[in-house]
């Protein structure tokens, strides 16, 4: 990950979130629009509207969507360029009251301890050292109130990007921001974190998958982990991704 920097050369992301189409697109990641969608920031969990922070937001796909879905959001990245489309794309849809952005290395970034109601971590973990890693998810855990969510994505071995097996030997295409992930996650060591007691998360979806990835760039593949879970003793009324049981109509 990029230290901090208003030189545009020195922030790997620039070029990718200053396009016209801004690279990854604007749909958020689908798990956690499952879980917004069917549990999202109900008035019967929260007393007042929910706080949210999502790690290297880049240029604020999931930030919007916690933000529609009736969270206040703390968008963190090291990118300017990202944090940037951040506040544009609030403007204009008229949420630009419930976003705040932070430009800050998630090292270093201070972290209240039950303080978030959601934490979002979609490829962050995997963009910092891996002896930085552990510190990083203590403090995203610590963070969760009760009745919290923690969404985390990473890229694993299985990338094409990876130089470990077996992504080492894929011969499918590789992204062209590859090089900006320098912690390819081994298998289950994300939800072996999850599940660790000291963590204090339920977890409620986790796949580790290979997928296709058209939002920028060529047509390539990543290996990636998917993590959803909540604080250990929330029980959301109704979640499932997909829904094995859609909600009945209600009259």
């Amino acid at each position: 990950m990029n230290r901090v920097t208003d030189d545009p050369s020195n922030d790997f992301f620039f070029e990718a979130y200053d396009r016209e189409n801004i690279a990854y697109g604007m749909q958020p990641s689908p798990e956690l629009a499952a879980y917004l969608k069917q549990t999202g920031a109900k008035a019967s969990t929260y007393t007042q509207r929910p706080k949210a922070i999502d790690l290297g937001a880049g240029a604020g796909r999931d930030t919007l969507a916690l933000a529609a879905a009736g969270y206040d959001v703390t968008s963190v990245d090291v990118s300017e360029r990202g944090l940037d489309r951040i506040r544009e794309r609030a403007e204009r849809a008229d949420l630009s009251e419930r976003i705040q952005t932070v430009v800050c290395d998630v090292r270093e970034l201070s972290m209240e301890a039950n303080q978030y109601a959601a934490v979002i971590a979609t490829t962050v973990l995997d963009h910092i050292p891996g002896t930085d890693a552990p510190a990083v998810w203590k403090k995203m855990c610590a963070s969760l109130t009760d009745h919290g969510m923690l969404y985390a994505q990473v890229h694993t071995t299985e990338d094409p990007g990876s130089n470990q097996s077996p992504g080492k030997e894929s011969d499918q295409p590789v992204s062209e921001t590859a090089g900006a992930v320098i912690n390819y996650f081994r298998p289950n060591q994300l939800v072996g974190w999850a599940c660790d007691p000291d963590s204090k998360l339920r977890v409620l979806r986790y796949e580790e998958r290979i997928e296709w990835d058209t939002t920028h760039g060529a047509p390539h593949q990543h290996g990636k982990a998917v993590l959803l879970a909540v604080r250990h003793g929330f029980h959301p009324e109704w979640f499932g991704q997909p829904a094995a049981f859609p909600r009945p109509e209600q009259d």
